[in-house]
């Protein structure tokens, strides 16, 4: 059941191009429908508002959330909202993205289903749950092992379910979910899945044995890894976004969250058509198009 939107937040990239015209029409027309408008603090800084909110506090507030901006952008804001509940449309302020695929004249229309209580344009994505250094971490696209600019190749210690698979020697390691299926793990050879597929994949990123290739294991998956390089720089990453400088012995655990994030998308568009814009594959001529 969509939820009655009584609060809608916005949060935007603050170089994207003409970003504070369409906040303020953004604002008017959710004003016009009787829905009261927050605004991140980048948002209100862009038209003026004399009040705004942090990026992390804005999901808390709302029963909505508008990114204005790329895939970026909607990633620094994901886990948040996934943890307050609360659904993201995500409007593309440039080229059409995997998470942002709303393009900017679509923005009304898909508002407009959304409000109206279409539960088909709802896409429900899972995300990871990562423990390193005694926190814990969500991300809806992947968590990334990798090494600095300058460090050399390091090795990384496997298991799955308990049982070690393999001593990976690389520069680095991706564990997705479906979502982030179309992100860094396609870059490194990694397969595209539907969002919806109960699935984890493991790519690695350069490595050195070239018979590691990625993998999908089920999402009931416990993915353990610990870093058995030393003396280097590297890197745990979450969604590209957030990241924390892991010493030699450091532990990641991975697995499947009990959070989900409701990504609204455009009616006039589904995943297939999304991956024929996004990487130029190109459509049929309609005489070629099975009946």
């Amino acid at each position: 059941m969509v939820r009655k939107v009584e609060r809608a937040g916005i949060v935007i990239k603050p170089h994207a191009p003409r970003v504070d015209q369409i906040v303020l029409e953004l604002k008017n027309w959710l004003e016009k429908k009787g829905i009261e408008c927050f605004l991140e603090d980048a948002a209100a800084s862009k038209i003026g508002a004399s009040h705004g909110f942090p990026r992390e506090v804005l999901p808390t507030k709302v029963d909505l959330v508008i990114v204005l901006g790329g895939d970026g952008t909607l990633l620094s804001v994901a886990h948040v909202a996934a943890q307050a509940g609360v659904p993201v449309v995500g409007i593309n302020m440039g080229r059409l993205g995997f998470l942002t695929e709303v393009p900017l004249e679509e923005m009304w229309l898909t508002l407009e289903a959304y409000l109206a209580g279409r539960e088909d344009i709802i896409s429900s994505r899972w995300l990871l749950e990562t423990f390193c250094q005694g926190k814990i971490y969500y991300c809806l696209n992947d968590a990334v092992i990798n090494k600095g600019a300058v460090a050399r190749m390091i090795q990384i210690a496997l298991w799955i379910n308990g049982k070690e698979i393999a001593i990976l020697k690389a520069d680095g390691l991706i564990i997705s979910t479906p979502t982030g299926s179309t992100a860094y793990s396609l870059s490194a050879g990694g397969p595209i899945l539907q969002p919806h597929i109960p699935a984890i994949i493991l790519a690695p990123i350069c490595p050195h044995t070239l018979t590691f290739r990625p993998m999908v294991i089920s999402s009931d998956s416990e993915v353990k890894a610990q870093l058995l390089t030393g003396g280097e720089e590297v890197y745990l990453s979450l969604d590209g976004q957030r990241g924390v400088l892991l010493m030699k012995g450091d532990i990641i655990i991975t697995r499947r969250a009990s959070l989900e994030l409701k990504l609204v998308s455009s009616p006039r568009r589904n995943f297939f058509d999304l991956l024929q814009d996004k990487l130029g594959w190109g459509a049929l001529p309609k005489s070629e198009k099975s009946d």
